[in-house]
């Protein structure tokens, strides 16, 4: 009887990786999420949302009188950052390690 299970499976994985990639990508960027991800830590942090009536995906408003500055939008500055660790970031010889 010949062995088609690796053969099987290695089909299977080669098609299933490239569709949850796919179907990650369109969840992140509908839900306006930015991933990041590095051998340290994977990282999704919020974007601005390009439809917002009140900064228009540029991150936030100009606000004040005479002495304008920006405020970050409520579209994106509210919510949470999610980071997990991975490997511990490396320390740079000349630095104290605390």
């Amino acid at each position: 009887m010949p062995h088609h299970k690796p053969a099987r499976t290695a089909v299977l994985v080669a098609t299933t990786v490239p569709l949850t990639l796919a179907a990650a990508t369109v969840a992140l960027k509908a839900g306006h999420w930015r991933l990041y991800a590095d051998r340290h830590r994977i990282e999704l942090s919020p974007r601005p949302r390009p439809r917002c009536p009140e900064c228009h995906g540029a991150y936030g408003c100009w606000v004040g009188g005479p002495f304008p500055k920006m405020e970050a939008c409520g579209c994106w500055a509210h919510r949470r950052e999610f980071r997990i660790r991975l490997l511990p970031l490396p320390r740079v010889p000349d630095e104290p390690p605390f």
